[in-house]
């Protein structure tokens, strides 16, 4: 205990580490408060009346909400976050193994590679948040005209509504991006390389309190839902640790070392595999996704087609996220993309050559390419209960909705329980095993934070 306090005291009182972790907290503070700037032009009573008529069916939009801080229930200028961001790394990552010119520069050159992977992803956020931008003022509006409300946000690139449709594009994706720049800037002045990360972490946790408070307003199952969402939050952080944490210890036999005239014995060692080595991506990926049948069937909701009409319709009603077919389709990408993610990553470290070029190799097996294919059918292996446990995950909100009497209340804690605590544990993990770094490189050596 008295190394424990004694170490905590030093993390404050350590001038570098101490500005980090002011600088932090500053900029995530000024996000919080551009996060209640609103878009220019919203009906704040048709967007209040949007979400009391909205009821039990609104997962689709808890979910964005939740994700985005609750930015998306007040059409803040932030109400996109950094998705658009990551979404276009993700979409870069997934064409580097595809067009061959991509995955020669990143092999030639891993750095330069990587500096022009960032130019492009900075780039390619831009149109990405714009579109979103789009197909979020649309399927709001095109939602709240189904319940018979006025359009949240005045929309449209003809007559009167071009100059203010404009503004509204701009001023969401600048809003994007500068919450991009705020997360670029935590990482340069407070936690390193954690910018982004903590930018969705501090989205997630500021809901916890009002969430808790809708809790408590429900008198009827007050108690029970209380102790249910406690009980599901510890299983839950439990069953992500425990998963995030799974290593396949890979056997590897790395050349002895030459001292003078005398050669070492070979060294043996271990290649750690991860279980869920995709972490949060496949759910954000696939959430995404699956926000593209909806708004594009927005636009045709008002089509003089009868059977397009319906068709829109139907695809709206299919995709909202309150019926089953949502969420078996939910579970199912996240599944397939955990795989897909994984191959991709794992083939980009190229284990087979870099073992290859220090000498080492795993016992029974050849050099090279026999080892980056036993390696790729190992990770693929040990992947299918880590895709599978995110796809539990991603589904677990559908799945206590059908065995416990859980209300709109609730909602928004039984999300935080899932796919919200999945990213809100490895950021803390991160964040954690960063400060303790910090600590060891400014003397002090006892492991503090991470036992």
């Amino acid at each position: 205990m008295k190394s424990t306090f004694s170490g905590w005291r030093y993390l404050w009182t350590s001038v570098d580490i101490r500005r980090k972790l002011l600088y932090t907290l500053g900029f995530l503070a000024l996000y919080r408060v551009a996060a209640n700037v609103p878009v220019p032009g919203v009906d704040f009573t048709a967007l209040e009346a949007f979400r009391a008529n909205l009821g039990s069916s609104g997962t689709f939009f808890n979910f964005l909400d939740l994700l985005s801080g609750g930015t998306v229930s007040q059409f803040s200028l932030l109400s996109m976050g950094v998705y658009p961001y990551i979404t276009a790394q993700i979409i870069l990552q997934l064409l580097t193994p595809i067009i061959p010119a991509l995955q020669r520069r990143m092999q030639e050159d891993p750095r330069e590679g990587q500096k022009w992977m960032e130019k492009w992803t900075y780039i390619l956020a831009v149109p990405m948040a714009a579109l979103s931008a789009i197909g979020q003022v649309n399927i709001f509006n095109s939602y709240a005209q189904q319940l018979g409300l006025s359009q949240i946000v005045p929309f449209g690139f003809s007559g009167d509504l071009i100059l203010s449709s404009i503004t509204v594009l701009l001023v969401m994706t600048g809003g994007t991006m500068f919450a991009i720049w705020l997360g670029e800037l935590i990482s340069e002045y407070g936690m390193r390389k954690q910018g982004l990360s903590l930018i969705i972490f501090a989205g997630i946790v500021v809901t916890l309190p009002s969430n808790l408070t809708r809790l408590m307003l429900d008198e009827q199952n007050r108690w029970f839902l209380l102790i249910m969402t406690i009980v599901i939050l510890a299983l839950t952080i439990f069953a992500i640790v425990f998963v995030q944490q799974g290593r396949r210890n890979v056997p590897v036999m790395y050349p002895g070392r030459r001292m003078g005239n005398r050669m070492s014995m070979p060294v043996k060692g271990s290649l750690p595999l991860m279980v869920n080595m995709a972490g949060m991506i496949p759910l954000i990926f696939a959430s995404a996704i699956l926000q593209f049948p909806a708004i594009a069937s927005s636009y045709f909701l008002n089509s003089d087609v009868d059977w397009i009409a319906n068709f829109a319709q139907n695809t709206q009603a299919t995709f909202d996220g309150s019926g089953g077919v949502y969420w078996l389709l939910y579970f199912l990408m996240v599944v397939v993309f955990t795989f897909f993610y994984t191959d991709v990553l794992f083939a980009q470290q190229n284990y087979g050559d870099n073992l290859k070029r220090m000498g080492a190799q795993i016992p029974g097996i050849s050099r090279g390419a026999p080892t980056q294919r036993y390696l790729t059918k190992v990770q693929r292996r040990i992947t299918l209960p880590g895709a599978l446990f995110l796809g539990l995950v991603a589904v677990l909100p559908y799945l206590m909705q059908l065995i416990m009497p859980i209300t709109s209340q609730g909602t928004g804690l039984l999300l935080v329980s899932s796919a919200g605590l999945l990213i809100v544990v490895g950021v803390v993990r991160d964040v954690f095993q960063n400060i303790d770094a910090e600590l060891k490189l400014h003397g002090y050596q006892d492991s503090i934070l991470i036992r």
